[in-house]
């Protein structure tokens, strides 16, 4: 493709952002297979509406790889025309199942890379693969993350907490057992201006979807939810590695209650656990 960015110079260095959001959409939707001796191939399908985002991967792949198109019936449409991304190099896959990209069912065990990444550049990839971004029934801006994974939940609501300051409860749901994690109104805003900023990498029709959240604006006379005061990454260390909660509260300026309720979430799984950088 041309005018597409120079390849940046190291194969999936996480720090570069374009490497970063690839390897979260990678996670979230490529399937890493291993055959016989050194044979195997890492695929993504996407819709064909989508291609382009696979045209860009093989742009950043210093390695032979191909961009196909196939026609199917499935159990969604009788014709399903999609677009499959195809990289068998075993240089490739060994780099990227080092990363953390699981060879086979991998739902429950993708977790966020242990090397120094783009964070916000790699949930961008991973909510385009497994998220969606948009307007709800009522016309209010959204941003949303279905994911079995623990570790990824976690860093998308702290991530978010951080941001936005709105904390989100992590829990698996009852039905299907995956998390579902939400954001609406000015949160929603919030997150998607700093992950979708201008001239990243990403599926076209997503970025098209977040820039149009920026314009909406909270009616007047729609009752702002009041914000309890949040806990903070370093409070809930402070928690976590006191011996004395009652100093700790006064330390912090928050009542000895409401400080061992914090305590007794943080140990019983009802709230990020916090660890120390």
């Amino acid at each position: 493709m041309a005018d597409c960015e120079p390849i940046p110079r190291r194969f999936m260095d996480l720090t570069v952002p374009e490497y970063a959001y690839m390897f979260g959409f990678l996670q979230a939707d490529g399937h890493l297979y291993q055959g016989i001796g050194q044979k195997g191939r890492l695929t993504i399908e996407l819709s064909v509406q989508d291609i382009d985002l696979l045209y860009r991967f093989k742009h950043l792949t210093p390695y032979n790889s191909t961009v196909s198109e196939r026609r199917r019936s499935t159990n969604f449409a009788e014709k399903h025309h999609s677009a499959v991304w195809t990289l068998c190099s075993l240089e490739a896959r060994t780099e990227l199942n080092a990363l953390g990209l699981p060879y086979g069912r991998k739902a429950r065990q993708i977790a966020p890379p242990s090397v120094e990444f783009s964070q916000r550049d790699y949930l961008r990839g991973v909510i385009d693969a497994d998220g969606s971004v948009g307007h709800t029934g009522q016309g209010f801006p959204f941003v949303s993350l279905t994911t079995s994974s623990t570790a990824v939940a976690n860093c998308l609501g702290q991530y978010a907490r951080e941001l936005t300051g709105a904390e989100r409860m992590i829990k698996r749901n009852r039905r299907d057992e995956v998390y579902n994690v939400l954001y609406q109104k000015e949160a929603a805003q919030i997150l998607v201006a700093d992950l979708y900023y201008p001239g990243c990498l990403s599926l076209g029709r997503k970025q098209v979807k977040a820039d149009a959240l920026a314009r909406w604006s909270r009616p007047s006379g729609m009752r702002v939810v009041y914000t309890r005061r949040l806990w903070t990454h370093q409070e809930d260390l402070a928690l976590q590695e006191s011996g004395d909660i009652v100093a700790t509260a006064e330390e912090l300026g928050r009542t000895e209650k409401s400080c061992r309720m914090r305590l007794w979430r943080l140990r019983n799984g009802q709230t990020l656990t916090p660890t120390n950088p």
